[in-house]
């Protein structure tokens, strides 16, 4: 497990492909305005995606979880570009656990969101790759995630993080459970 995963607030600084500084870190209150910028800055496509749904505002429900962040129950985080008053939130990650199933290996339902200026980047594969060693050391089992069948970039992350998966298509969506018992080699 990477330093300081297990002891919140877990934060990492690292360079983009261009060598601008990012931040990836665990979501805080004082970012909701941040959120809510971001999301307004987002194509409708790009919306959609995420949502399976045309939005012209970040969800009040989506906001107000943040305040519930405990990895347990629930994990956000953010990648941000700036400081202080100019730092901009341009990706972000969420974990939802989710009763567990028969087998009572605790489940997670992860999300993402990448602005499109910084697609292509890594971020996704970042963000996954965090949330799955927080999640593992707050003991879920496996994640599962609904991808559009033509969001061939979100799946491509999926495969490409070396956890064995398994999918399943239906009406246009791709069903996707992760086994995080794991750590990809």
């Amino acid at each position: 497990m990477s330093p300081g995963l297990q002891d919140p607030p877990y934060s990492q600084v690292f360079a983009l492909r261009d060598g601008t500084p990012a931040t990836l870190r665990v979501m805080r209150p004082d970012d909701k305005a941040r959120l809510v910028a971001a999301f307004s800055k987002l194509d409708p496509k790009s919306v959609y995606t995420r949502f399976f749904a045309f939005r012209k505002e970040l969800p009040e429900s989506a906001l107000n979880r943040i305040d519930r962040i405990d990895f347990v129950h629930l994990c956000g985080l953010v990648v941000s570009v700036g400081s202080g008053a100019d730092e901009t939130v341009i990706g972000g990650a969420t974990y939802v656990v989710e009763p567990a199933p028969d087998d009572g290996a605790p489940v997670a339902e992860v999300a993402f969101t990448v602005e499109e200026d910084y697609q292509g980047q890594g971020l996704a594969s970042r963000l996954l790759a965090a949330q799955a060693a927080i999640a593992r050391a707050h003991g879920i089992a496996r994640f599962k995630a609904e991808v559009l069948g033509t969001n061939a970039p979100m799946l491509a992350v999926f495969q490409r993080s070396g956890l064995p998966m398994t999918r399943r298509n239906a009406a246009g969506v791709v069903h996707l459970m992760l086994d995080l018992s794991t750590a990809p080699g």
